[in-house]
């Protein structure tokens, strides 16, 4: 859709679009949650695609997604509605295949970026925030025991309230080294209402070109910011790359045994 005419009624629907909700995707779904229980473990599911403002820019492209809302506010509305809609229609197939089964639901979808994020909050509130709040309603209504995570890399402080008013419950991944996203201030402000799951240590400096010290004593600190009070899933900030020294990896998990514990 990225070399339409945006403007043309219609087009939205027009569009041939998967069918979100297909059983087929859900192939042992089922039994992999039953396993997963019976060795008392955690089942956590994540949804069909990534986030509205992604898929706008998959769909569109990138330049078109950031300028649509103002040059085609109807039709980028109606765009953003129709990823919510598929998400809503491979939600309602999979929790009810799960049927009680999950723990937590992942959403997501990437706003910050080092410095501050790639939309502006108020961007995000008027034509994104409105679609994703009627997926996360969704979910808890058809499963109110499930806990929310939401994945947002950078610097999402200033829509951390926002995610919070939706219905978030679980912030991945705590980008701590981005401006703005400060453990200590995070866990001040925020600590209450949302967990923290991520944030343990840095993946871009110390962990991969960091001394052993370095990598102990950041783990350490970042224990101490945001485990306090409970509300915190130790991980880190991002994945661990192929790069990074095995001992820096061993003084990241032989810390967190010593100091992550409740």
């Amino acid at each position: 859709m990225e070399h339409t005419d945006f403007e043309e009624n219609g087009i939205i629907n027009a569009y041939q679009w998967p069918a979100a909700g297909d059983k087929a995707r859900l192939a042992g779904l089922r039994e992999n949650a039953i396993s997963f229980r019976n060795r008392d473990k955690i089942v956590f599911i994540k949804g069909l695609c990534a986030g509205l403002f992604e898929m706008h820019q998959r769909v569109r492209g990138v330049a078109n997604a950031m300028t649509d809302p103002f040059i085609y506010p109807a039709n980028s509305d109606l765009l953003i509605g129709k990823i919510a809609d598929l998400k809503i229609e491979f939600w309602e197939s999979a929790l009810a295949e799960l049927n009680g089964l999950v723990d937590i639901v992942g959403e997501g979808d990437d706003y910050g970026t080092q410095q501050s994020q790639l939309i502006s909050p108020e961007h995000f509130r008027e034509y994104y925030k409105p679609h994703f709040k009627r997926v996360l309603n969704y979910i808890k209504q058809k499963a109110p025991e499930v806990k929310l995570m939401f994945h947002s890399c950078g610097n999402v402080r200033p829509v951390i309230p926002d995610l919070i008013e939706i219905g978030v419950d679980i912030l991945n991944p705590v980008h701590i080294n981005s401006s703005g996203m400060e453990p200590t201030q995070l866990k001040k402000d925020f600590g209450d209402s949302v967990v923290f799951w991520g944030g343990g240590v840095d993946t871009q400096k110390i962990l991969p070109s960091g001394t052993v010290k370095e990598v102990a004593d950041d783990v350490k600190r970042n224990i101490g910011a945001l485990a306090p009070g409970g509300g915190f899933v130790f991980c880190t900030v991002h994945n661990i790359q192929s790069e990074v020294p095995p001992e820096n990896i061993m003084a990241m998990w032989n810390t967190l045994q010593e100091f992550g514990k409740y």
